[in-house]
């Protein structure tokens, strides 16, 4: 039996943080209450209004736009969603459960599900904190009696006589459910939130949420694998009650683990008092040496300073003495009174000598001592970089390193990095990136800290170039940041689809794997029997596969791997019109200089492309990809051949009609030709001999936070 008053703080709103009141569930399966997912989002609106500003995003005493979500609100208001009045314009805003970017489309609110699951469990939790509350009967006299049962039908609480009077025997009524005391009343059926009339009947496995079956049959979830309630109900049952078995019998274990986080808590608090203390006295130490170093420098400016006060205070007397009836000049005007020769010659000889020295001093008069003290300027340039250096005497922080081959861009960018050595030596990361621009002189860097090696991030523009860094930090310490590396977008919005196990569908030669995001050619008996005419001529078939979604307008992107070991695929795109054509083309010959009926070399590898083929496909064979022959193709063979890159990419561009075939680890073009896009466009493959395509999973559903297998 589970004690509620233990599972309180998973009733906690990230939001409010107070019990969930309303909640409804978010794209990224967290919840939040009806209420706080709207003061958000007008928040956020005030936050656009305001040039972002953190001042004025306090438009809720409930909600508060943390710092780390302010540096997505110049992203996020790029998008020019617009809505009306009476709801928020904004439907983009970080979960504040994990601060995800979550898009709620053009429903908003009204897109979201709630979650009265939860709601009914916050409500016994109400429940038993205020147990010595009762809940009084709706319908008795004053003074009301104490409810027995709550009518979920009638939305009201009754005591037993009352439930008896509107619930009569052999009545509709009699057969409403009923449930023990409860102020919380929620609708018997769930409906579905973009069809109000209809109730959820399916679960789609695409988007891991209840549908209808309007949904499925036209709306956007038409493509998508569902499953009925039952299977799911039964499935996510099955397994959330093995998982909690799980747990519970490893109950043991989880004691032991916090006693051993509770021992570390401890270790923890009386380090970290033992690192303060010798970090106080380090830095005394520190400044001891820099108080001594100031009283020497002081002592020296002082001593400095009476020395040139005194070498100018003797010059200053010494022109006093010039002055009349004063000092040498009142002595010698003395002496001139002097009326004996004898005398006078005997005392003006030396006089004269001073006279004559003091009239030099006239002419070129120079002060005894300086008055600046520029020799005495401390110099601490050296020494303030030291300082701002200065960091705990330990291994020191790995500077990061980003891993181009693990780092790609698809759907969202996945940035990924690595730390010399084996143990991680950083708590938290930063990861910084802006767009590529030529144009603009300075530039912004967009700033996410995170607590893993690797990031997904989202609504970055189509066909553009952004620069990405990383440093590590440890406390106050951090490293220098990692050698920048640049990564380009898609050319277009990245096309989702699976291969169609139904349209002109071999499974005598290919097989698919249960996902049906692999498809593959095995070599074996059917090849060997149609290569009987070995002898005249080598005609074996094509094994051809489309997508099950197609293209009307618009441009767009899809990629995908070919193995290493396969010996003939072909890859483009197919009109509808032409899908009958492709599947009933029974021979494609494998000898491109034979002719059936022609009986001798045709030479058609020097022909150009034959633009009234039902489709336009590339050859890919041998670790090979081969231009084909176009009046823009290089004229010599072997410069239309090229590497085969480890991931190939298809950009439709159906509004001009052309088709463009990348290398999608760098996003070059290796080829471009047009394209007839008067119907709808299937990306579509052909495989002979033993050979596999993969495609290209979007890094949300293989990176994103919330998996689900059913």
């Amino acid at each position: 039996k589970v004690t509620i008053k233990g599972i309180e703080r998973e009733l906690i709103c990230p939001a409010c943080k107070e019990l969930f009141t309303h909640p409804l569930i978010l794209p990224c399966q967290h919840n939040v209450c009806h209420k706080c997912v709207k003061e958000i989002l007008f928040a956020f609106e005030d936050s656009f209004a305001d040039g972002g500003s953190e001042s004025s995003n306090q438009s809720s005493p409930r909600i508060k736009i943390s710092s780390s979500s302010m540096d997505r609100i110049d992203r996020i208001s790029r998008t020019g969603i617009k809505r009306n009045s009476l709801t928020p314009r904004s439907s983009l805003f970080p979960c504040p459960g994990c601060q995800r970017d979550i898009d709620l489309g053009e429903r908003g609110i009204n897109g979201l599900f709630r979650n009265f699951t939860l709601e009914t469990i916050v409500e016994r939790y109400r429940q038993a904190a205020r147990a010595a509350i009762a809940i009084m009967c709706d319908f008795c006299k004053p003074p009301p009696q104490e409810s027995t049962k709550s009518c979920m039908d009638c939305s009201a609480s009754y005591c037993n006589e009352c439930f008896k009077i509107h619930h009569p025997w052999g009545t509709v009524k009699a057969q409403h459910e009923y449930v023990g005391p409860t102020t919380n009343f929620r609708p018997k059926i769930l409906m579905c939130p973009e069809h109000e009339m209809e109730r959820v009947n399916m679960y789609c496995e695409i988007c891991r949420r209840p549908v209808c079956h309007l949904c499925k049959l036209g709306g956007c979830h038409a493509n998508h694998r569902v499953t009925t309630m039952s299977t799911a109900y039964k499935t996510l049952k099955e397994k959330l009650s093995k998982d909690i078995e799980y747990l519970i019998s490893k109950e043991g274990q989880v004691k032991a683990h916090i006693t051993q986080l509770d021992l570390l808590l401890k270790e923890i608090e009386c380090n970290s008092e033992r690192a303060k203390e010798e970090a106080s006295q380090s830095f005394e130490k520190l400044s001891h040496v820099l108080e001594e170093k100031k009283s020497a420098a002081l002592r020296a400016i002082e001593t400095s300073k009476n020395l040139r006060l005194e070498k100018l205070q003797m010059q200053v007397e010494e022109y006093q003495g010039l002055l009349e009836n004063n000092g040498l000049v009142g002595y010698a005007q003395e002496v001139l009174k002097e009326t004996d020769p004898s005398c006078f010659v005997q005392t003006a000889k030396q006089l004269h000598v001073r006279i004559q020295k003091a009239t030099e001093s006239l002419k070129t008069f120079r002060p005894a001592a300086e008055t600046t003290f520029e020799d005495f300027v401390v110099d601490i340039a050296k020494q303030e970089e030291i300082l701002g250096d200065l960091t705990f005497q330990s291994n020191g922080i790995k500077i990061p390193e980003i891993n181009e081959e693990q780092s790609r861009m698809y759907d969202k960018a996945l940035i990924s990095w690595e730390c010399p050595g084996k143990t991680d030596s950083a708590d938290i990361y930063v990861l910084e990136y802006h767009k590529l621009n030529r144009e603009e002189e300075s530039t912004t860097w967009q700033e996410i800290e995170v607590c893993s090696k690797s990031k997904v991030i989202s609504d970055l523009d189509v066909d553009s170039s952004y620069i990405f860094r990383v440093r590590g930090y440890k406390g106050s310490i951090c490293s220098p940041w990692s050698r920048e590396v640049i990564l380009h977008t898609p050319p277009a919005p990245v096309f989702s689809f699976l291969f169609d196990d139904k349209c002109g569908y071999n499974s005598e030669h290919l097989l698919l794997n249960p996902g049906r995001t692999s498809v593959e050619s095995r070599a074996g008996f059917p090849l060997l029997l149609g290569s009987e005419r070995m002898q005249v001529g080598c005609y074996t078939t094509l094994d051809y596969i489309i997508a099950d979604t197609g293209i009307a307008k618009g441009k767009h992107f899809w990629a995908f791997h070919v193995e290493a070991y396969s010996y003939l695929v072909k890859v483009g795109v197919v009109s509808s019109n032409k899908i009958q054509k492709l599947f009933h083309n029974t021979h494609d010959v494998t000898s491109p200089r034979y002719e059936q009926d022609s009986g001798h070399d045709s030479g058609s590898e020097d022909a150009f492309f034959d633009s009234s083929q039902p489709f336009t496909l590339v050859t890919l064979g041998m670790k090979k990809f081969f231009i084909p022959t176009t009046p823009a193709a290089p004229k010599d063979p072997a410069s239309r051949i090229l590497p085969l890159p480890s991931c190939l990419g298809i950009c439709l561009d159906c509004d001009k009609g052309k088709v463009g075939f990348f290398d999608a680890g760098r996003m070059k073009c290796l080829y471009e030709c047009e394209v007839d896009c008067s119907g709808i466009m299937y990306p579509a493959f052909a495989l002979m001999g033993s050979a596999a395509i993969h495609l290209e999973e979007s890094v949300t559903a293989k990176y994103g936070e919330y998996h689900d297998d059913i």
